[in-house]
């Protein structure tokens, strides 16, 4: 009777493990690492990680084949968002303390050129059509780089733009504007704001992702911990939902009509798409205390957490296969 009992008790362990929507593959330490850690990129043909080091003045380059540290690109001045472009093999890095976004090769490390955005240089994303890095920066703009590393555009906003994702059937460009509480619609080819939508008593809108092919923009908020889902047709809110709480991203996954919203609580919080109009909380992936930045590559159908520091215990990279 014991062993039998045994037997269930491993097999229910088991189907409770298969049955998550996540299942951690491998941690991937980086010891040396201090302090905060913000957002990532990808070279999927390299498989490299490119990781913002914020709290330690460095770029992290990870070789996610060996499942170590390739390289370190120090001297930076907080460095919140990164930017790999397959095209030119270029690593951009926009620094929130000096507002600069640096532009690396991406073979040599070289540092090939410097641009000056004042202050607060933070997301970046880059127009595979038109060629084009966007990244946000200071009090309320988004400037726009051509593939030479020359700046070309600033598209003006009323207050510092967080994450925004830009469409790929239209110019429109999607951008968090926590300070005023609201999402700005910009479009790249006129360079102006032409809708703002309001998040009404939810605030501090930081994370964003975009299901295009369905019409419908996810927006996590952190005051409440809220998902937020709108009608890119109309900017109305169809759909809201408890989330986990200090996010600071969020991902579609198109495959599995999943969401993925990782916070600093210490999960990640996984929602269904059953429809367009219809999404439920599916699981909460238990992960570490202050683990908020993540990144998910659909060609490697993987999702990366970025573990910081905390104590005896080093920084790491969690990497996560979805189920």
């Amino acid at each position: 009777m014991r062993i039998f009992m045994i037997l269930v008790a491993s097999a229910a362990l088991a189907w409770g493990q298969a049955a998550q929507p996540l299942r951690l593959e491998k941690t991937i330490e980086l010891p040396d690492v201090q302090g905060r850690i913000d957002h990532m990129s990808i070279d999927i043909k390299g498989e490299r990680l490119f990781l913002a080091a914020l709290g330690n003045d460095t770029l992290e380059v990870i070789d996610l084949k060996a499942g170590k540290r390739a390289k370190t690109i120090g001297q930076l001045q907080e460095p919140q968002g990164i930017l790999y472009v397959a095209e030119t093999n270029r690593l951009y890095v926009a620094n929130g303390k000096d507002g600069s976004v640096r532009i690396f090769d991406a073979s040599s490390y070289a540092s090939l050129k410097t641009l000056d955005y004042g202050d607060d240089a933070d997301n970046l994303r880059y127009d595979s059509a038109r060629k084009r890095i966007y990244v946000g920066y200071g009090g309320g703009a988004l400037g726009e780089i051509d593939s030479e590393g020359n700046k070309v555009a600033d598209i003006k906003l009323d207050a510092h733009p967080e994450s925004f994702r830009l469409e790929e059937d239209s110019p429109r460009i999607y951008v968090n504007l926590p300070k005023s509480r609201k999402v700005a619609v910009v479009d790249r080819d006129k360079h102006t704001v032409i809708a703002t939508w309001g998040t009404a008593m939810a605030f501090a809108n930081y994370p964003m992702s975009l299901d295009e092919s369905d019409h419908r923009l996810f927006v996590v908020t952190r005051l409440p911990a809220r998902l937020l889902v709108f009608d890119t047709h109309t900017g109305k809110v169809i759909q809201k939902l408890p989330v986990v709480g200090d996010c600071d991203d969020v991902f579609y996954d198109k495959t599995r009509k999943r969401i993925y919203a990782s916070g600093g609580d210490g999960a990640i919080s996984v929602f269904e798409q059953k429809d367009a109009d219809h999404y439920v909380a599916s699981a909460r992936i238990a992960t570490v205390k202050g683990a908020r930045t993540s990144f998910f590559s659909p060609e490697l159908d993987r999702l990366f957490l970025a573990v910081r520091r905390e104590g005896s215990q080093s920084a790491a990279v969690q990497v996560f296969a979805p189920q």
